[in-house]
């Protein structure tokens, strides 16, 4: 059985439980949370979060890229969210490659240069600090003071905030 069947079959259960009735696409917390695509990162059980509370936009480190940008103006201007996190982590991907030998590396494997940015790092904290700059920066957003940023320790499960 592939992957995607054994998940289709896990989706009928989930499904059947499924509570009935409609949420509002509008995120009831006015909230987005930006975050990394690490499979360790359950965003709604580390922040208690509910179905239809917060919007949530995951890339590769967690990085406010353009897209994400472009995610967090319609988020804002057409879905009413007014407060942003930022969630990035200890033992990220990110922290572990250069752009440099990562664009090499797509480049020997595809024979084209990549066109988007890589976007590693190698200060976690400091990142996160980048990351929220970049959002009270952004001529896009509302509310740029609504903005804060934390660290999960993926072993503990614990945040902790970046000034």
């Amino acid at each position: 059985m592939s992957q995607a069947d054994e998940l289709l079959a896990n989706n009928v259960e989930y499904a059947a439980a499924f509570p009935a009735g409609h949420l509002d696409v509008a995120p009831s917390r006015r909230l987005a949370v930006i975050t990394c695509m690490d499979s360790r990162l359950d965003v709604f059980g580390l922040l208690g979060l509910e179905l239809g509370e917060a919007h949530v936009i995951r890339n590769a480190g967690g990085i406010v890229s353009d897209d994400v940008i472009r995610s967090l103006a319609i988020s804002q201007r057409l879905l009413g969210t007014t407060e942003i996190i930022v969630i990035q982590h200890t033992d990220c991907g990110m922290l572990k490659v250069t752009d440099d030998g990562f664009r090499a590396t797509l480049l020997k494997a595809s024979g084209v240069a990549p066109t988007f940015a890589i976007e590693s790092f190698t200060d976690l904290d400091g990142n996160v600090r980048q990351s929220l700059e970049r959002l009270r920066k952004s001529p896009f957003l509302i509310a740029p003071d609504a903005v804060r940023g934390f660290v999960c320790d993926v072993d503990l499960g614990v945040l902790r905030e970046v000034d």
